[in-house]
Formats: structure tokens, sequence, C-alpha cells
């Protein structure tokens, strides 16, 4: 009897613990939203002191988080040509169709000013010995005037950006190593992200014929790392070189493997041939000096027939209510994975300009799906290397396919 009344103890004592454990371990919500906006705050403050602490731009840094995963800051991503602060030579320039502001510097000096508008055909204009700059009309009916002083030497916009992404990055650093564990829930294992990057935010390629190629930023580090760092098992040093880091810019020249595995998923992924999701736009491309390329898919699923049905052609199946419709959406959810993971590996052995250590990235925006409990996205990496190996047979289809790096959205 004392033996049963013993084990009944301790049973109720175990699931007390995990009971507390669970507790313990749940995310505060409104704590975690709390530290994650404060985070972003200091985020934004640290890049623009390394730029003119009078800017008046706003930096706004996004913050999200996903359990099991970890927070991803999302700064503004300006594209090309926004470049901050008080350089050498005071310059704004404006990209179009995102200039929501007019700025102009003061400005005495008789070689006259000069205004650059992203957009503009002939990509800068030159103005009166005044220093009066012209408006100039955006997207949007607004003006912009930015203003360059003291000679009439050519803009060297490369070395510009490179100015800026350097002071951006060295914020970002600066940011984990000192603030890191501002968001104190993260689990050792979660990420800290910081990216100008948002979910499938793609660059068109080719948008415009005189736009300086756009820079990537990506930085991500474990909690683990910062930790050790905080509680001084590693220097500062030490802790930078955790740092996963991709800074690089975009390519704009034309190359045909490029073009070719573009065409090559357009046509796989059309409602005639694909058993899954299916395509109805072509699929882009960004290429990344130095690191790689990412293709831009979005898949559907279904075609809505009226208010309350819909046709779902890769399937066969018309006329099935919103029920229906998502049930099979989620039972293809796996198989869609599987296929285009497969044919990443089959078709992936075309790229012939891709170095061994660069990637091929698939961002892929979901069909949607609410309540389904599916990712409403998932972005694909593989090495180059990797498909080398597999095309000559190195690597096994399941050894390689395990090598293809895995990351989904927020779920639906």
């Amino acid at each position: 009897m004392k033996t049963i009344e013993r084990n009944v103890k301790m049973i109720l004592a175990l699931m007390l613990f995990a009971i507390n454990t669970f507790a313990q371990n749940k995310v505060d919500e409104e704590r975690m939203q709390r530290d994650i906006e404060v985070a972003a705050n200091v985020l934004s403050t640290m890049i623009k002191q390394q730029f003119d602490k009078r800017s008046f731009f706003p930096i706004e840094v996004k913050a999200t988080y996903r359990e099991g995963y970890g927070v991803t800051f999302t700064l503004p991503n300006m594209q090309s040509d926004f470049y901050f602060g008080n350089f050498d030579t005071p310059v704004a320039v404006f990209p179009d169709g995102q200039g929501s502001f007019s700025y102009s510097f003061s400005n005495t000096d008789e070689e006259g000013v000069t205004v650059i508008r992203q957009g503009n055909e002939n990509g800068m204009a030159t103005v009166d010995k005044k220093g009066v700059a012209p408006k100039m009309a955006g997207a949007d009916g607004r003006t912009a005037k930015g203003a360059r002083s003291k000679n009439k030497s050519k803009l060297n916009r490369d070395s510009l950006q490179e100015e800026s992404s350097e002071r951006t990055l060295k914020a970002v650093k600066d940011f984990i190593a000192d603030y890191g564990d501002l968001i104190g829930q993260l689990s050792p294992t979660e990420r800290i992200i910081i990216t100008n990057r948002g979910e499938n935010d793609r660059m068109w390629f080719g948008q415009f014929n005189n736009q300086n190629p756009a820079a990537y930023l990506n930085v991500e580090v474990t909690k683990a790392d910062v930790s050790q760092y905080k509680q001084g098992k590693i220097n500062r040093d030490q802790l930078f070189g955790k740092l996963k880091i991709v800074n690089t810019k975009t390519e704009s020249e034309l190359q045909p493997d490029l073009e070719l595995l573009s065409s090559i998923f357009n046509r796989l992924y059309r409602s005639d041939l694909s058993k899954t999701f299916f395509t109805q736009e072509n699929t882009y491309y960004e290429r990344l000096k130095d690191f790689g390329v990412i293709y831009y898919m979005q898949v559907y699923s279904s075609n809505q027939q009226g208010e309350d049905f819909w046709s779902m052609p890769t399937v066969s199946l018309n006329e099935v209510d919103q029920e229906t419709r998502d049930k099979k959406v989620k039972e293809l959810y796996p198989k869609f994975a599987k296929s285009i993971k497969e044919d990443m590996l089959e078709y992936g052995k075309t790229l012939k300009s891709l170095k061994d250590d660069e990637n091929l990235i698939l961002n892929i925006v979901l069909t949607r799906c609410r309540g389904c409990q599916i990712p409403s996205t998932l972005e694909l990496t593989i090495k180059n290397s990797v498909l080398k190996d597999y095309s000559s047979g190195k690597l096994t289809k399941d050894a390689a396919l395990q090598k293809i790096s895995e990351k989904k959205g927020a779920e639906q």
C-alpha cells in the first residue's frame, strides 16, 4: 500500500514539475512584443548615429518573432540609390517611386549643384550656378531635391553605396553585441536575424536601365552565441566571427543559364504539368555578387468559381467548397515541398555561372489557406557544390536532398 502511495506521489510531483516547466517556457507574448519593439528602436537609433544624427529621414525597423525560429529585424530597403548622412560631399539621392520627402542642402558654392533622381533618363541633371535645384516630380506627384557642392566631379555612386553599407553593418554588429540580450525570452537555439529584405521582397530584374545595383544585407546569430559573449566566455571578435553575414549587391548582367532555369520553373509549375501547386506568373530572379541567385515564385492551389466554390486544376477538381479546398491544400503542401526540392536538384545542375560556394535559393510565396497550418512562405537553399556533386554521381539523391536547408515563413 505504501509503495502505491509513494508511486502516486511521485507521479503527481512529476506532473507538477512538467506543468511548471511548460508555464516557464511558454512565451509571454505581450512582453515579447514590448522587448522586440524596444530592441527595434535601439537598432534604428544606432543606424542613424552612424550617419547624420540630425537627419530627419525615418529609419523604421520592423521586428517579428516566430516561436522556435527567432526574431527578425527588417531594415528599410531603399534599393540602391538612397544614401544617408554627412559624407565628404553632401548628397541626397531618392529612388523613383520611393521618395516621399523633399530635401536640399545649403549651398553657396559658385560651382553649381547636382540633382540625382533615380529613374531620370540621364541619371543626373545639372542646375544653374546659383545653386537652385529644379523640382523633379516623382511617381506619386511629390517632388524631391538633392544637392551636391564643391566641384563638378562625377559622383562615385559605388563608393557611396559601399560606405553606406559598411556603416549599416557596423551598427548591426554593435547592436548584436551590446543589445542582443534585450530579448530575454529567446531560447538558446533561436536566432536574431537582421536583414533589409522582408519575406518575398523582390527586386524586379532589369527594372531600370540605369539603376545602381541594390544592396543585400543579412546578419544572423543564435541567442546562445550572444549569451556566451555576455557571460565573458568569448570576446567581441569571437562573437563577430560567429555571425553569418551576407553583405553584397545585385548584378544586372544577363546570364543565359539563369534565364534558362527561370524558364524551366515557369513551365514545370504551370497548371497543366504540376501535380500540386501552380504558378500563374513568371519566376523572377536576382543575382547576388559572390553569394548566388534567388528565384522568386508565387504558387496557387485553386481558382475561385463564383462566391463559394473553387476549381483545383492540378488535381482535376471543380466546384469544391471551401472546406474541401482547404483540406486538399493541406494534403498537397508536403507533396509540393518534396517535388520542388527534387526539381532543384534535377534542374539546378543546369547552372554554369555559379561558383562552388554560391547558393541556389528558391523564395516561394505559398497559396493562401487560412487556418490550414501551412507556412505563408518557403525558402529553400542549396550550395552549387552540392548540385555539382549530385550531377557527377558523388552524392545520392537522398544525400543531396538532406543538404537543402529550409526556412518557413509564419504559419497561416
